[in-house]
């Protein structure tokens, strides 16, 4: 009698809490119930579209595709509430033809607003919204339909996602595939989420994967990105700053940058933490951050980070390109201040180098690298390492527009207040390398300390040139005959060489005639 008692107890308690889920259970509508085919030839632009408008006016839930089918759209507007779900084996894959993508132009000003107007999916100004589950949105980017030399001025080749001043966004677990250009924009948007998402897309230029642009409070995590342009991007071309913002866990590779902040910046960008990521196989730059288009950049935490076969794994440049919003007239000059970079390993690194430059008259102001590891290929010339790097102020910038730096390693020009702790730079060995490891120009307020660098020989291992208040400390050299450190230049002031071992050369330093007497000390 107990032993039933307990039992029929059971039942209700299950039943109960059953209950409780259902009624729990987002409203769940199937694309089919609307008319979608799922053939792959049909349009099933209006089908999903009727059941995203029901469902926003059912009070929100999920819209489903699925059935293992592939459903051919044109564009599609996202509405609040609403998360679309793409199930296990099941496409969304964008039609061919133009005119299945009406123009949508956001309100909000940005620097873009009226050049790129198309996408597959689309929101603006829309609340708690999402794209979900393990299925695959193909953009179709590669078809001759959205070849960029047949379309001019980029007006035919839509976005895959684009959300424009939406708060409450979650893109989850989809596989992006070649979009036509840029893969997934947010414009303005705050509280996104973007999790354990893939894209991949062909090598072709303009091919982004996910802009995040002028975007308050964004998290990326657990994300593959491979791409033919930028892999991630962070912009700020509205007057509004890319704020708050994190990337971790992610695996990256790009015929541009990994990951990227700039290059348009004309809102600024504020507290962003990027770490515990992988950069392969890029052509660009692994880490890149950009400031040639007014606006702040400030506090900036970039930390264990590995590439492999990266052509320059760090590019930092305050330039004054100076380009201005619609109807505006040009931005003043940026700044760029407060950038911690540490806990990098990088081999493999292409001829360039590594360039962190200002110009003058505007310095990155309080820059630290802790603990990097730097292994060039190698293949730098004495004339390299002779070269006068031109300013280029106005240039749009890459790791390539200095072509390949003095110093095989960092090449560090107009800084003030920066740190070197414990940077360790080396070449490989069978290729062979002329070049200085480290190059500072024009900086300030300098402490470098336990620097590694492999010697060359036919140049100093370190050249400053036109310093001031720089201490070295703590440095060993290898047992080479050229000199450790070459000082230079008329404006040098303060400079001290403090505990360093430098037994292991036959001249520890050389000190450019123009240096003023007692601008340089050492013990």
């Amino acid at each position: 009698m107990i032993r039933h008692t307990w039992v029929a107890f059971l039942l209700v308690v299950v039943n109960t809490a059953n209950l409780g889920a259902r009624e729990c259970l987002p409203n769940v509508f199937d694309v089919r119930d609307f008319g979608a085919v799922g053939d792959g030839i049909t349009l099933d632009t209006k089908a999903i579209q009727a059941a995203i408008d029901h469902c926003a006016a059912e009070g929100g839930g999920r819209v489903l595709l699925t059935g293992k089918r592939v459903y051919l759209s044109g564009t599609v507007v996202l509405k609040s509430g609403v998360t679309l779900w793409i199930d296990s084996g099941t496409v969304l894959r964008a039609s061919l033809d133009k005119d299945d993508y009406p123009d949508f132009t956001p309100q909000l000003k940005y620097v873009y607003r009226d050049r790129f107007t198309r996408q597959l999916i689309y929101a603006e100004k829309q609340t708690n919204i999402g794209i979900a589950g393990p299925g695959t949105i193909d953009g179709q980017g590669t078809n001759e339909a959205f070849d960029a030399r047949a379309n001019p001025g980029d007006r035919d080749r839509p976005y895959i996602l684009r959300f424009a001043e939406c708060t409450g966004v979650r893109v989850r677990e989809v596989t992006l595939l070649e979009s036509a250009r840029w893969c997934a924009h947010f414009l303005g948007c705050d509280d996104v989420l973007i999790d354990g998402v893939t894209i991949l897309s062909s090598k072709r230029e303009n091919r982004d994967g996910l802009d995040i642009d002028s975007c308050h409070r964004v998290r990326v995590a657990n994300c593959r990105v491979e791409t033919g342009d930028d892999a991630i991007v962070l912009k700020a071309t509205a007057h509004r700053p890319c704020k708050n913002v994190t990337v971790v866990n992610c695996h990256l590779s790009s015929q541009a940058a990994a990951f990227k902040l700039g290059t348009e910046s004309n809102g600024g960008f504020e507290d962003i933490v990027m770490s515990n990521c992988t950069i392969y196989d890029t052509g660009g730059a692994g880490i890149s951050l950009l400031m040639v288009d007014g606006g702040v950049l400030d506090r900036v935490s970039i930390s264990n980070v590995v590439m492999d076969n990266v052509a320059s794994p760090i590019f930092i440049r305050l330039g004054n390109r100076a380009r201005p919003l619609p109807d505006e007239e040009p931005p003043g000059q940026g700044m760029m201040r407060n950038i911690v970079i540490s806990g990098i390993q990088a081999r493999g690194a292409g001829v360039l180098g590594c360039a962190i430059s200002g110009i003058p008259g505007a310095c990155i102001e309080h820059l630290t690298l802790r603990d990097i590891r730097i292994q060039s290929a190698g293949g730098g010339t004495v004339e390299n390492g002779r070269a006068t790097v031109p300013e280029r102020e106005a240039a749009y910038p890459s790791p390539r527009i200095f072509g390949p730096l003095p110093a095989y390693g960092l090449f560090i020009r107009h800084v003030r207040h920066l740190t070197l702790d414990g940077v360790e730079l080396s070449f490989d060995t069978a290729r062979g390398e002329e070049r200085p490891a480290l190059v500072l120009e024009d900086v300030h307020d300098a402490y470098l300390t336990k620097l590694r660098a492999a010697a060359v020989s036919a140049m100093p291992t370190v050249r400053m040139v036109n310093c001031q208040g720089v201490l070295l400390h703590g440095c060993r050299a290898e047992q080479v005959s050229t000199p450790f450190l070459s000082v230079e230049g008329e404006s040098t002031r303060d400079i001290a060489v403090v505990g360093n071992d430098f037994s292991g050369t036959q001249t520890a330093m050389i000190v450019d005639p123009l240096v003023p007497e007692s601008a340089v000390r050492q013990r």
